[in-house]
């Protein structure tokens, strides 16, 4: 996964207006206090973004409504394990996929979740 700051002066050109919205594979993770920055988590990239290389200070963290949690690799570890989890078939979908379709192909459903939210 790739972290990303965007400025929020720049929010409109890259994510679109309400009436014309830009479709964009990336996780809002924190933003500044004053909410003029935010940190994005994405497995793509994306040129028109800051492409970071470790984790800024001064970002509070928003996901799942956790305010107040201070970023850092922990933090975005745990996002990106939660987010795995979510991608992930239930059980009974997953149990279902081996009986009918052989544990080659439940395999490959799991490593498209695993390839999507790579570990850091």
């Amino acid at each position: 996964m790739k972290l990303y700051k965007i400025e929020a002066s720049n929010w409109e050109t890259f994510f679109g207006t309400r009436a014309e919205p830009i479709e964009r594979d990336v996780k809002r993770i924190a933003q500044t206090p004053r909410c003029d920055a935010f940190l994005l988590l994405s497995q793509e990239t994306y040129e028109e973004l800051e492409l970071l290389d470790s984790v800024p200070l001064g970002f509070d963290f928003t996901y799942c409504q956790e305010w107040g949690l201070t970023v850092d690799y922990d933090v975005i570890d745990r996002v990106i394990l939660d987010l795995r989890k979510k991608a992930y078939p239930i059980w009974q979908d997953q149990l279902d996929d081996i009986y009918h379709n052989g544990i080659d192909a439940w395999k490959a459903t799991i490593k498209a979740t695993k390839d999507k939210y790579p570990k850091r």
